[in-house]
């Protein structure tokens, strides 16, 4: 017999024996979003021992995904064994009852995740949309080292990293620093990026990370000045690249593509990962550092019995049979 439960509080996950998937899928990183000001509609199946999750977040419309904007990706919490179709269809069944909408986003598909999810509910009698909203740039190795992943790359690239070396000195730390974290901060403050979103909730999750011997956190001097500063953390034969910054100040010292480099270097030789993961954004440059792109997806789901939702319903049709037509 499956249990469905609702819970206002991650902590109800810990004990349970959930496979993990990056770093966006541990209960320390909703521990940390809950910490620092959301509160979660916690969506849990149990039959016995086996369990699957929605860490989700309550919305004046219905409900959406519990993350921010620092997740690469987001995704249903299982425990292994668990029988994913059964489970995610009974929720899926018994949200209905009292939720309008269910918006996710982010959702990778070369698990699953996406087409698992849109199954669920459209089999529990949501009308379901799914679309791609962005795209993931990353890497596969197959087994190369740095310097045959180097010799792939364009050479415009790897001609500036010859040019530009000599002038920029690279240090990675893999613990966590306070004074060091201050100079990432400082420089991301005078990059094109501004301010950042929530650098509290950053500055903890570095922690955590380094607690867990998976911080990278790559800084690049030019006499002896901090001039670009880099945030990458390690886990399960993958390096995920969090953030980037450099100094517009010094913009002919190409240190940012200096640090990637030192960076790239570290986690293929040294770590000996199998992936690197670009995160979200379809930015040209990670073209020539990264090897593949795939999709993340959007997955609308409307009540059908809500007579609010009738609209948008046709209105998403209405959209689809344009898409379609256009593409011939």
């Amino acid at each position: 017999m499956i249990d469905i439960s609702y819970h206002d509080s991650s902590d109800i996950l810990q004990g349970l024996p959930l496979h993990h998937d990056g770093p966006f899928t541990h209960i320390e990183w909703f521990q940390l979003l809950e910490k620092y000001g959301s509160k979660p509609l916690i969506t849990l199946a149990k039959d016995k021992e086996e369990a699957v999750a929605l860490p989700l977040l309550a919305t004046l419309r219905g409900a959406t995904i519990f993350g921010n904007w620092y997740n690469f990706t987001w995704q249903p919490l299982a425990t292994p064994k668990a029988d994913h179709p059964s489970l995610l269809s009974a929720l899926a069944k018994d949200l209905r009852r009292t939720l309008p909408t269910v918006h996710f986003d982010k959702v990778p598909e070369e698990n699953g995740a996406s087409s698992l999810i849109q199954k669920a509910f459209s089999n529990a009698g949501w009308t379901c949309f799914k679309e791609a909203s962005d795209t993931n740039h990353y890497l596969a190795l197959n087994h190369q080292s740095y310097s045959d992943y180097l010799a792939s790359r364009p050479g415009q690239l790897r001609s500036t990293l010859k040019r530009k070396a000599k002038h920029v000195e690279t240090e990675i730390l893999t613990f966590f620093d306070s004074v060091v974290w201050q100079s990432y901060e400082k420089i991301y403050s005078l990059s094109w990026k501004g301010s950042e979103g929530n650098p509290a909730l950053l500055k903890a999750f570095a922690r955590q990370q380094a607690t867990h011997g998976q911080l990278r956190l790559g800084l690049a001097r030019h006499e002896g000045q901090v001039v670009a500063a880099q945030f990458w953390t390690v886990e399960g034969g993958t390096a995920y690249i969090h953030k980037l910054a450099h100094n517009e100040a010094f913009p002919k010292l190409s240190a940012g593509t200096i640090l990637t480099a030192a960076l790239m270097r570290h986690v293929i030789d040294i770590d000996a990962v199998e992936y690197v993961d670009f995160g979200t954004g379809n930015d040209a440059y990670k073209a020539d550092w990264m090897s593949d792109t795939r999709s993340r997806f959007r997955i609308e789901c409307y009540n059908p019995s809500k007579p609010k939702n009738w609209v948008p319903i046709a209105r998403q049709y209405a959209r689809k049979l344009v898409l379609h037509r256009s593409a011939g």
